[in-house]
């Protein structure tokens, strides 16, 4: 799918909700790996949404999204690790690779650079994967989340200003 018929479609699906609804399709849009913060926040903003509610409920979804991911890794891998006996998870020289570049950048590193450069579901999935401490890994994450909707709302919100759309 290309970006102008994604923007189309979430833009019609925003334009026919309703009240409350508006920002609960927010919260579910924003979960959605392909549409995430970076389309939702603009089209309901230039929809003339409220942008602190459409950044409150985009930040509520993209942060349920990364925490079912987390939960999902938790017992999958502990699954995988009953299932083999408890053996050694970390033989692979891939996982040598990522466990090197991990240390380089670190988790601040990545829960900046991630969501623009991956997206916020494939950084969550990257970042519990070779993270250690899943509680110190979901907190950055939260916060280059939090600091990547704080910059796309007012973003959004200056430019629909200067073109003079609202």
């Amino acid at each position: 799918m290309t970006l102008a018929p994604a923007l189309v479609d979430v833009g019609h699906a925003l334009e026919e909700a309703t009240g409350v609804g508006r920002y609960l399709l927010v919260f579910a849009l924003a979960m959605i790996p392909a549409i995430e913060p970076f389309v939702v926040i603009p089209v309901a903003i230039g929809l003339g949404f409220d942008p602190a509610a459409t950044g409150v409920a985009a930040f509520a979804g993209s942060a349920t999204a990364v925490g079912a991911i987390v939960i999902a890794h938790e017992r999958l891998t502990a699954w995988w690790t009953r299932r083999r006996g408890g053996g050694d998870l970390d033989s692979s020289d891939r996982y040598g690779r990522a466990r090197r570049l991990w240390k380089r950048y670190g988790i601040v590193g990545l829960s900046f650079a991630g969501p623009i450069l991956a997206g916020i579901h494939l950084t969550a999935l990257l970042a519990v994967v070779v993270g250690e401490n899943t509680r110190l890994t979901v907190g950055w994450l939260a916060v280059g989340l939090a600091v990547w909707t704080v910059v796309l709302v007012g973003g959004s919100t200056a430019g629909i200003s200067l073109l003079g759309l609202r």
